[in-house]
Order: structure tokens, then sequence, then C-alpha cells
């Protein structure tokens, strides 16, 4: 249910922002509005990305009043580019970015996502230059839910656009991290159903997991 009504939510959010021809959601603005008066340091690590990150409670999940959500539901590439001096502004000493989801479910191709990820790391480079990027693959879907129709439509392109993030990551020198062979039912595409009760978002289990596979990553 509480899935359910963030996906209504969210559906009310975009349907008002195209009536207003407003760039991004009330909700984006809320949140980033909110990280603007938050303060971060270098000693900071960094959640950056939509509502799979923002649903995560780092600081506990991770034991560390350092690790910091940055993630906003509904969020893609633009509108990370968008406040991402924001987060650079801090000069955090890890940050931790899973994004393209949603811009897959809007309809951009995987070149354009691609494109812009590889904006936010040379962004990232430039502003912040000793903060380590760590770039995670979009996860898995499912579409046996029978939510989120346009997420699911792009279900298939989902390997290929991670392929292009990992050809960035290679490229750049910065640490590509597989969420995705983690997160699916082996020999399939599909996200493991104990991860997940709607295909998209994760359980409590699932952030589990995603703290698992990050952990080699977080003393670095």
């Amino acid at each position: 249910m509480k899935q359910f009504m963030l996906s209504i939510c969210l559906l009310c959010a975009c349907t008002t922002l195209q009536a207003q021809g407003r760039k991004h959601t009330t909700f984006y603005d809320q949140r980033a509005t909110l990280f603007e008066v938050l303060p971060t340091s270098k000693k900071d690590i960094i959640f950056l990305g939509n509502s799979i990150t923002n649903g995560g409670e780092w600081t506990e999940l991770l034991g560390n009043p350092h690790a910091k959500n940055r993630g906003i539901s509904g969020d893609r590439t633009d509108g990370v580019l968008d406040r991402l001096h924001v987060i650079t502004k801090g000069k955090p000493a890890k940050i931790f970015l899973l994004i393209g989801i949603n811009d897959l479910s809007g309809g951009r191709s995987i070149e354009e996502i691609a494109k812009n990820i590889d904006e936010i790391a040379e962004r990232i480079k430039k502003e912040s230059p000793s903060t380590r990027l760590y770039l995670q693959s979009v996860l898995p879907l499912n579409p046996k839910f029978n939510m989120f129709v346009d997420h699911m439509s792009r279900k298939k392109d989902v390997p290929a656009l991670n392929a292009l993030i990992k050809d960035i990551a290679n490229r750049r020198g910065l640490t590509y991290i597989d969420l995705f062979s983690e997160f699916v039912v082996p020999g399939t595409q599909d996200m493991n159903p104990d991860y997940s009760n709607d295909g998209l978002h994760l359980l409590g289990k699932g952030y589990q997991n995603w703290v698992r596979i990050l952990k080699p990553y977080l003393g670095k």
C-alpha cells in the first residue's frame, strides 16, 4: 500500500508538473531545497539518485553518521545535473550514484542517459576533484506485479544501459558496481521478488542486500 500511494503521489506530481510547465516536480523542489540547507563535509558519503536511493535510511543501514541520503523520488539524470552543485560544494569523500531508470520510463534513449551520466561524472571531477565517484548499475525490473507500466516497457534496455554506464566508469577510471547481477533472478532479467513488492522499489531485505554489496567500497 505504501508503494502504491507513493506511485499515485508521483503520478499526480508529474501531472501537475506538466500542467504548470514546470521543469521539476514539487517533490523535487521540496527535497532539493532541503538539501541546500543541510550541511555536508569532506567526511561525508553521499547516496545520490532517485526513489530507490531516497527510500534508504543510509545512516542507520551503514551505522555511519556521515552516510547521507540525497535521493529524490522520480529524479532523472537531468535533475541530478541541476542540483549537483549542492552536492559538490561540500567536497564529500564519496558519492554513490544510482540513476537512469526514470529516464528510460520517460522515453530517453540509453545513449542520451549515458551522455548525462558522463556529464555528471565530469562535473564531479571538476567541482570536487578529491571525491571518489562510484557508478552503480541500474537495478532489474519485474513486471509480474503489474505496476509501473512505463518502466516495465523499457525493461529490455536496462542491461544495455548498464553496459554504457560500465564503459563510462572504465573510461574515466571510476569504480563500477554491478547491482543488477546481485538483484536478478538467476537465468532471467527479472528483479528477485524477495527484494521488491512492486517490481521497481526495494523492500528492507533489498536494502540489506545493497549494503552487503557496498561494504567492500565503503572503507576505501
